[in-house]
């Protein structure tokens, strides 16, 4: 996994924290000094704590399993909708549904619905309605989709989720602590890092420091995903020489002895 370094996070400003009034105290182990009145995250430490989320969320994705991330900050979501879904992991941008993760059997009827309101439009239901019908139908299809949409192949609760805004996406982060869903998380200065399994310090804010985490997180994940693909690709070739039956050897046909 292609490491990211010290110069590229202070490039791409992920060292920029909140205004030092606001800071929450519990992320001081994380936090270099103070500039300004802004607190400065101390760098060294997110370079660790990425490479740590990294090799999890990596076998996390070599195992099959779904990362959920979610991000409806407006400074986030087009970053993360264009980003993750480049890998096929689901994502929420627009707003959570509350018991998304804890009445996830809600949710999937909802998707279910939205795919069944599809279906009429594709084998032709939809043409036999009326046009006030048809009309409510692409309102409702367009509002669910718009919210479900990107969760659509998700079909269990995942093995984890990834937040960009720890304190904005408290409702998601709950969920998951309570059905013991670990979470990874971009954890600014204001931020309670204890709540989260893998906090990576860094700036919640700026859409360069979003993009540069992203971006090794998702190289991390793309390489779990290939992982997996190369041992499926190997269990494959093995299995039809395992399965196959062995073949008879030809026999020698004995010739009839004249008595």
């Amino acid at each position: 996994m292609a490491k990211v370094t010290f110069e590229e996070l202070l490039d791409a400003g992920v060292h920029f924290g909140h205004l030092s009034r606001k800071w929450n105290p519990n992320m001081a182990p994380y936090i270099f000094g103070e500039k300004k009145g802004i607190h400065i995250i101390d760098l060294n430490k997110t370079v660790v704590k990425l490479e740590e989320a990294c090799n999890a969320m990596r076998q996390i994705a070599k195992s099959g399993k779904k990362i959920l991330f979610v991000a409806t900050k407006k400074q986030a979501k087009d970053i993360v909708a264009e980003k993750v879904s480049a890998i096929g992991m689901p994502f929420v941008v627009e707003r959570w549904p509350g018991g998304m993760l804890t009445n996830f059997v809600t949710i999937r009827k909802a998707v279910r619905k939205m795919n069944s309101i599809e279906k009429m439009e594709v084998d032709g239901t939809a043409a036999t309605m009326s046009k006030r019908e048809r009309l409510q139908l692409t309102r409702t299809y367009t509002k669910m989709n718009k919210n479900l949409g990107s969760i659509a192949d998700m079909n269990r609760v995942p093995a984890a989720l990834f937040v960009i805004d720890v304190m904005k996406e408290h409702i998601a982060v709950a969920e998951a602590k309570r059905l013991g869903i670990p979470v990874f998380a971009m954890v600014d200065t204001n931020s309670d890092p204890r709540k989260i399994d893998f906090a990576i310090p860094s700036n919640d804010d700026a859409t360069k420091s979003i993009s540069k985490i992203l971006d090794v997180a998702i190289e991390a994940i793309a390489e779990g995903l290939a992982e997996r693909k190369v041992e499926k690709d190997k269990n494959d070739d093995a299995a039809p020489a395992a399965d196959k039956p062995a073949e008879k050897k030809p026999g020698t046909r004995r010739r009839k002895v004249q008595g």
